[in-house]
């Protein structure tokens, strides 16, 4: 049986932190809903009601257009190894860029990284767990070095114009606004 609660609880930040990926959903008012798996060490729980995770460069960017549309926002855990739970934060969050003011602040709570894209701001407006009795179990093996390797490769620049060919709008052609109001 779900239950809901008005803020992340102890026992809530305590599975969150246990989990070594998380899904984050947004959607516009047309186009895909895009449901998109988040690992590496990419999310903080900052209160009873912020949690803040850290998009790095990839090959979509479909959050931040979004949000620009409608600010709403679920992330979802799930329980794959010991505890059967799946976990649903709902709520509205701010999309921070290297350009913005927030960001170098916010960005100091993960390791470094030069393909730090955005960083969301979330405003947790519910919690939901419900029981994970139908997720399989999976061993997890350790982080994947690829996204890494591939960032330390193009370097700051490189980066740089993978965002301006890559990354300015999403699969159904909305701004992202990575560049700033130049890609709007």
């Amino acid at each position: 049986m779900a239950k809901q609660f008005d803020s992340i609880t102890d026992d809530h930040k305590r599975f969150i932190e246990a989990q070594h990926m998380f899904f984050c959903g947004t959607a516009a008012e047309t186009g895909r809903v895009n449901i998109s798996p988040k690992g590496m060490d990419s999310l903080r729980v900052l209160g009873p009601h912020r949690i803040i995770w850290r998009n790095l460069t990839g090959s979509g960017n479909e959050t931040a257009a979004h949000l620009g549309k409608i600010n709403r926002m679920t992330l979802m855990w799930c329980g794959f190894e010991t505890r059967p739970m799946i976990m649903r934060a709902y709520g509205a969050a701010r999309t921070l860029h290297p350009r913005d003011a927030d960001f170098a602040t916010l960005n100091t709570h993960f390791p470094p990284s030069d393909g730090a894209r955005q960083i969301y701001d979330m405003t947790v407006e519910m919690m939901q767990t419900s029981c994970g009795y139908a997720v399989p179990f999976y061993d997890h093996k350790g982080p994947r070095d690829t996204l890494e390797k591939w960032t330390e490769d193009r370097g700051a620049d490189g980066i740089a114009t993978y965002w301006r060919d890559r990354n300015q709008h999403t699969i159904d052609g909305l701004p992202t606004h990575i560049l700033g109001d130049a890609d709007a």
